[in-house]
């Protein structure tokens, strides 16, 4: 690539609709940290992981996908994000799943006492 070309390039990045000069760039790059938070959550023990707190990754991953496939301009910094993050908060309740339904088994009912 010539250095006129990538200046060019760079160029119509940085004043792209969804370029760095706007949040449209900024939120989605900064939500990286929530999906790669999900990453070096890996080695934390199942037990630890937070049904809520995975399924509202997993839930608003999945609709700010449909959402930044509709906005205009298309961002796809925003809906790589957001798939990202979606899969590894499922991958997270998967483990917790495996490790409370498969692992320790059903959950036992509790004994009804009278008082």
């Amino acid at each position: 690539m010539s250095s006129s070309r990538a200046f060019q390039w760079a160029r119509e990045f940085y004043n792209h609709p969804a370029g760095p000069k706007t949040v449209f760039f900024w939120a989605p790059t900064f939500k990286w940290s929530l999906g790669l938070a999900n990453i070096a959550d890996y080695n934390r023990p199942p037990e630890k992981v937070s049904y809520p707190q995975q399924s509202a990754a997993a839930v608003t991953g999945l609709i700010f996908m449909k959402y930044s496939l509709d906005i205009v301009p298309v961002n796809w910094n925003l809906f790589s994000v957001n798939a990202f993050l979606s899969a590894t908060a499922m991958w997270q309740l998967a483990r917790k799943l495996h490790q409370d339904y498969v692992l320790d088994g059903p959950p036992k009912p509790k004994a009804i006492t009278e008082n």
